[in-house]
């Protein structure tokens, strides 16, 4: 993707970011060079396939941070469902010895951490601009004065 992040479809428009934050089951430090590596090829697929875009892949020893893009018929929920089931899978199959860390056959905790990442302002700068929504310029400007 390029600078303008859009995805564009027939009836919409969208530019949907969010951070995540996910851990490895039981806090568990799996994520070296390799394994990091594999789920950033995996993820890059999963990205063809789903429309799930990874913008950025930060990993520690023991969790991972995601930016992702996608779609809006997906929620936030249904994304890291998808990204955590196909990469528990596949970096099971590529890198067996993490099975030796994790017991259970479960790669990812169930719980997540997840935000959402605004590209064009903060919640202040995009309330101000829904709040005076139809009004003129000359009537902002007037109920700014009054306040001094």
């Amino acid at each position: 993707m390029g600078e303008d992040r859009h995805i564009v479809k027939s009836h919409n428009k969208s530019l949907l970011l969010y951070h995540y934050v996910c851990p490895a089951k039981y806090r568990r430090k799996v994520f070296s060079d390799a394994v990091t590596q594999t789920l950033k090829e995996v993820c890059e697929e999963i990205g063809k396939r789903y429309e799930i875009y990874t913008i950025e892949i930060g990993s520690d020893e023991n969790h991972v941070h995601f930016l992702l893009q996608s779609v809006p018929t997906y929620s936030p929920t249904k994304i890291i469902r998808i990204v955590k089931s196909i990469t528990a899978k596949k970096i099971f199959k590529a890198h067996p010895e993490v099975k030796k860390f994790l017991w259970g056959s479960k790669f990812w905790t169930s719980g997540y951490y997840v935000n959402t990442v605004g590209q064009y302002g903060n919640l202040k700068l995009i309330e101000n601009y829904v709040k005076n929504q139809g009004k003129s310029y000359k009537q902002i400007c007037r109920t700014q004065l009054k306040l001094f």
